[in-house]
């Protein structure tokens, strides 16, 4: 089959196609790592019958222990997702080989807009995964008046009967971002005097808190454990899918936009079957499962005809006109500013 001379898009689909006859008789080995509650099983199933691949999937609850996994031995691991904010350090540390496109001819598949990424512009370690917001839940049946602002101020400063019912993630990355944007200091900051002012409003924070925790976000909102968490949208989704009460807020200082990847780690020991599942996740159907399963959006073109309905009419998922400006993409910070990050971070956990 001569596939040269067709347009691009016949040509990659053409090539896709040679790629999933030649992985109906694959065989081998895939082990993948990934945010907890973040991949259908279903899907794994369908690659492995797909492709002869046997696969099987490891859980972790944040990019810091992610990376300390890697550092550990990146052996054990043939794909990771790691999240925007994370990749630089990633590629400097060396724990990612770069990709050999010439096995992922679906990139040709991606939305414009991803095609061209500040924390990775050529695509040469890592495919976008899933994308959507970090902002907070809180429930309606416990907020006086039963609505509280759209802001970070009630999150930072809840009222006083709050108290041991917030939740906050457990990532300086996720926290980091919304407390400088309600202490009006720029994220990417390298003034100590700005970063005590951060760590100040988390101190005063601290005491409020039942916990800093990144798992199990959608159980403690939907069971009524606590009444307010740091949460993503898609977590937020699943869990308003059991208390009708939750609302997801999109603070008016700002909201931290994420893109989690799909990248192979240096050390991965199976890198053809790491590349086959790379290519097979930028499919649309196959995405779109994912996109169902775990409630974010995807940057796959033609993935909207295999995704659930529901997800486009949750204003949580399909940010709402007149929030987009609220909408904050990840900034790429020297070292100097994330050495001081991680300085605060540290204090504030102590």
């Amino acid at each position: 089959m001569t596939i040269r001379r067709l347009p691009l898009a016949i040509k990659a689909a053409a090539l896709a196609g040679l790629t999933l006859a030649s992985q109906a008789h694959a065989e081998g080995t895939l082990h993948f790592a990934n945010w907890s509650d973040y991949f259908p099983p279903e899907l794994l199933k369908k690659f492995e019958k797909d492709t002869g691949i046997h696969a099987t999937l490891d859980a972790y609850d944040s990019n810091e222990t992610l990376l300390a996994k890697l550092k550990a031995g990146g052996g054990a691991y043939d794909v990771v997702v790691p999240s925007d904010s994370f990749i630089e350090i990633f590629v400097k540390e060396g724990l990612l080989q770069k990709l050999d496109k010439s096995q992922l001819p679906n990139l040709a598949n991606l939305k414009d807009k991803f095609k061209t990424l500040s924390y990775d512009p050529g695509h040469d370690y890592t495919v976008p995964y899933l994308w959507g917001t970090t902002g907070y839940t809180y429930d309606s049946a416990k907020a006086p008046g039963g609505k509280f602002e759209e802001s970070w101020k009630p999150f930072f400063e809840p009222p006083e009967d709050f108290k041991g019912k917030v939740v906050a993630l457990n990532s300086v990355d996720d926290m980091w971002a919304p407390a400088t944007y309600y202490a009006g200091v720029d994220e990417c900051t390298e003034d100590p005097k700005e970063a005590q002012k951060v760590l100040d409003l988390m101190l005063k924070q601290k005491p409020l808190l039942a916990m800093y925790n990144s798992d199990g976000t959608i159980e403690r909102m939907a069971a009524g454990e606590v009444w307010m968490h740091q949460q993503w949208n898609g977590a937020y989704h699943r869990a308003h899918a059991q208390r009708a009460s939750l609302v997801y807020v999109y603070p008016k200082e700002g909201i931290r936009l994420f893109i989690d990847n799909l990248a192979i780690p240096k050390d991965a020991t199976n890198v053809k079957e790491a590349n086959i599942f790379l290519n097979w996740m930028m499919q649309p159907e196959n995405i779109a499962a994912a996109s169902n399963f775990a409630k974010y959006n995807n940057a796959i073109t033609g993935s909207e005809k295999f995704m659930d309905k529901e997800l486009f009419d949750d204003p949580a998922i399909n940010t709402p006109a007149d929030k987009l400006d609220r909408l904050k993409p990840f900034k790429l910070c020297s070292p100097k500013s994330l050495a001081l990050r991680a300085k605060v971070w540290t204090k504030l956990k102590k």
